[in-house]
């Protein structure tokens, strides 16, 4: 079953940022991911969460979205947006 990576990212550096979004694409593209949301405008209707940049990635399955994530590739981009960004991501498996 399809899995799915969902992040909420507050961008605190975009030039650092830039350089995240330029490695990340060719690592998902790698690992079988694609990009279902790559933050678009989003509206909020219940609640009070205030959203940054929304981004959801879709994985064929768990497996495969846990080796992208840990994958050597990923980990170098990953210290990158951790850097120039703050947020939070999960995993969910879909239907």
């Amino acid at each position: 079953m399809p899995a799915y990576a969902i992040a909420d990212i507050t961008i605190d550096d975009l030039d650092t940022y830039k350089g995240y979004q330029a490695l990340t694409p060719a690592t998902i593209e790698k690992y079988g991911g694609r990009f279902k949301v790559r933050g678009g405008d989003s509206e909020v209707k219940e609640g009070d969460w205030q959203p940054g940049r929304i981004v959801v990635l879709e994985f064929d399955d768990m497996e495969a979205l846990k080796r992208w994530y840990d994958s050597p590739e990923y980990t170098e981009a990953r210290a990158i947006r951790q850097s120039a960004a703050t947020g939070s991501v999960i995993f969910v498996e879909g239907v």
